[in-house]
């Protein structure tokens, strides 16, 4: 049964923000025949506490996620790849790979209403996604 799981990779340079939060709407919004995973080709660690106080205002807890590497496995098991918009093309090996840009602002020493509207971005844009896949 495993086998027959589709997997969507959101990439960003630090996976400390945006893409920490597809992966999250993803993983509630969608079908158990999908998986959301996210990673950075620069992991910074923790996610962004700004990040995690504003998803904690729709009830989904960020606080122990960290931020993960980017791996050519990860790639390859990938149906589809969606970086965020923080100009991982020059950093990424996921250009190597067909990917879809989002170009979302960086929650990166944002203001929590800043915040608050990239994640609703966010969520838009995954809750197309899912229905566009599904």
């Amino acid at each position: 049964m495993m086998d027959n799981i589709r997997n969507v990779l959101f990439v960003c340079v630090h996976n400390t923000g945006r893409s920490q939060m597809a992966e999250a709407f993803f993983n509630i919004g969608a079908s158990q025949n999908y998986k959301a995973r996210s990673a950075g080709t620069s992991p910074a660690g923790g996610v962004n506490e700004m990040v995690i106080a504003a998803m904690k205002e729709l009830d989904i807890d960020l606080t122990d996620n960290r931020s993960k590497l980017l791996t050519d496995t990860m790639l390859d098991e990938a149906e589809k790849v969606i970086t965020m918009g923080c100009n991982v093309e020059e950093v990424c090996p996921a250009n190597m790979t067909i990917t879809e840009d989002w170009g979302l602002e960086d929650p990166k020493d944002q203001s929590i209403e800043k915040v608050r509207m990239i994640r609703d971005e966010v969520k838009i844009r995954v809750d197309k996604l899912i229905k566009d896949l599904e």
